[in-house]
C-alpha cells in the first residue's frame, strides 16, 4: 500500500513538474529588423500569437547584438510625435498583436556593430513567470517593409 501510495505521489510530482516546464503558447512571425547605417539604434517589429486559453505577458527583451533592448510604443498627439517605453504587453488567449512601425516595437539601443540587410539579429523574449520565447529577426534594407 505504501508503495502505491508513493508512486502516485511521484506521479503527481512529476506531472506538475512537466506542466510547470511547458513552453508557453506564444509564437512569433514575420521579425524583421530595420538596417540603420551609421546608427546605434535600430527598431526590431514582429507579430505575436497566443494560442493558448491564458494570458501572455512579455516583461521584456533581451538581444546579444545590442547593448539594450527595450519594449517602446511610437504614438502621434497634436501633430508631434511621441515614444515612450512599455514595461509590460499583454497579449490575451488567442490574441495576436502586431508590433509595427508607427506602433509598438523593439528598441535595440548600442548596437554590437551596424545591421546589414540579410543579416540576423537573435531576440529573447522574456515571458511573465520566468520563461522566454527566443526569435530572429532578419535585418531589411532601409524602405523594405
Amino acid at each position: 500500500m505504501r508503495h502505491r501510495a508513493a508512486l502516485a505521489a511521484l506521479c503527481l510530482a512529476l506531472l506538475c513538474c512537466g506542466a510547470r516546464a511547458q513552453a508557453p503558447a506564444l509564437s512569433a512571425s514575420d521579425v524583421w529588423v530595420r538596417a540603420t547605417p551609421g546608427s546605434e539604434v535600430a527598431a526590431a517589429y514582429l507579430t505575436l500569437h497566443n494560442g493558448g486559453p491564458q494570458p501572455i505577458v512579455i516583461t521584456g527583451v533581451r538581444s546579444a547584438r545590442a547593448a539594450q533592448a527595450m519594449i517602446h510604443e511610437s504614438s502621434v498627439a497634436g501633430g508631434h510625435s511621441r515614444m515612450r517605453p512599455r514595461q509590460r504587453l499583454r497579449v490575451g488567449a488567442g490574441e495576436t498583436l502586431r508590433l509595427a512601425p508607427g506602433g509598438l516595437h523593439v528598441m535595440l539601443q548600442g548596437l554590437t556593430r551596424p545591421l546589414t540587410p540579410g543579416e540576423e539579429v537573435p531576440l529573447l523574449l522574456l515571458l511573465e513567470g520566468g520563461a522566454s520565447l527566443a526569435v530572429t529577426a532578419h535585418v531589411r534594407a532601409l524602405g523594405e517593409d
